[in-house]
């Protein structure tokens, strides 16, 4: 009797103890704060992963997710500075920064904080929507628009131990009634700075026509300029060379006599007789007269084939 009490003694001690350890044993998982209150007064905070103990009894956990959550908020109609109505839809990425604060003010409660963020971002939306024109807001769409709604959110909700990481308009968009007129407006503008790019582009195409234009006839000129300098070097030295050939009276006799050869063809234009005064300098030289030779006055028929033409 005595062995069979002592056991359970025993497996009532380890049943107690096993229940004091399970009471006071948590563990802490990456992306979470496990905050340990005593009599609902914060005791400490702990981060560290892995298993932890605290009093049991008179401590208790309460365990916070500090990785991201994702929240969609429903669309809110919102109106420019210049009285446009349009629609955005948000969503947002949020965490707990502060584990403490979240606790105390919202109970670490997910749902509670939820509706201080859709809260803040939709008044941080109207406001900065408020106070643009809608081609500003248009203009601004993408990092912006979202830096300028996310800072302004986070400003009404640090006191909740909370932070938004972005606060984005995944949709901009027009009533129905007036997209319309706002999508030919936008038409209009679009066409006016494309024809100001044609404009702009003609022009620096007129600007390369006349400046290769100028280049063109600049080359031209020197390149006549050039042509005329060695043509009149070539004339020059076509001179010199007929000069030193007939540099003597024979020589010069007898190309002037091939030149009236010439000149005679030419009088001709193909007919067979020339009548030519008999004191012409030509006359003279196809019949080999001097000055002095010449006899009375008349005229000389010249046949070109008689004289080998």
């Amino acid at each position: 009797m005595k062995g069979i009490k002592r056991t359970i003694i025993i497996a009532i001690v380890a049943i107690a103890a096993l229940i004091v350890i399970m009471g006071s044993a948590y563990t802490v998982r990456p992306n979470q704060a496990v905050i340990i209150t005593r009599f609902g007064k914060v005791a400490r905070v702990t981060t560290a992963t892995g298993l932890h103990l605290h009093a049991p009894f008179i401590d208790n956990e309460t365990y916070v997710y500090t990785g991201d959550y994702l929240y969609d908020i429903p669309t809110s109609d919102v109106i420019t500075s210049d009285k446009k109505s349009m629609i955005a839809d948000d969503y947002l990425i949020w965490s707990v920064n502060d584990p403490v604060k979240y606790y105390q003010t919202l109970g670490a409660v997910r749902g509670r904080a939820e509706e201080r963020i859709e809260a803040a971002v939709f008044n941080a939306t109207k406001n900065i929507i408020s106070s643009m024109t809608q081609d500003a807001i248009i203009a601004a769409r993408g990092s912006t628009l979202t830096n300028m709604i996310t800072e302004e959110s986070n400003s009404d909700i640090s006191q909740y131990g909370v932070v938004i990481t972005i606060a984005e308009i995944k949709a901009l968009d027009l009533p129905d009634d007036n997209k319309e007129a706002v999508y030919e407006r936008m038409i209009s503008e679009r066409n006016n700075i494309a024809a100001g790019y044609t404009a702009q582009g003609q022009s620096d195409a007129r600007k390369i026509r006349n400046d290769t234009d100028r280049q063109v006839s600049v080359i031209k000129a020197n390149a006549e300029k050039e042509a005329a300098k060695l043509e009149a070097e070539g004339e020059a030295e076509y001179m010199r060379i007929l000069s030193a050939a007939y540099n003597d009276a024979n020589k010069a006799d007898f190309y002037n006599y091939l030149r009236s050869l010439d000149a005679l063809d030419s009088m001709t234009g193909g007919s067979k007789t020339l009548i030519l005064d008999k004191e012409s300098e030509l006359a003279r030289i196809l019949y080999g007269t001097s000055d002095n030779g010449a006899n009375g006055a008349g005229n000389a028929v010249v046949t070109p084939a008689d004289n080998g033409q």
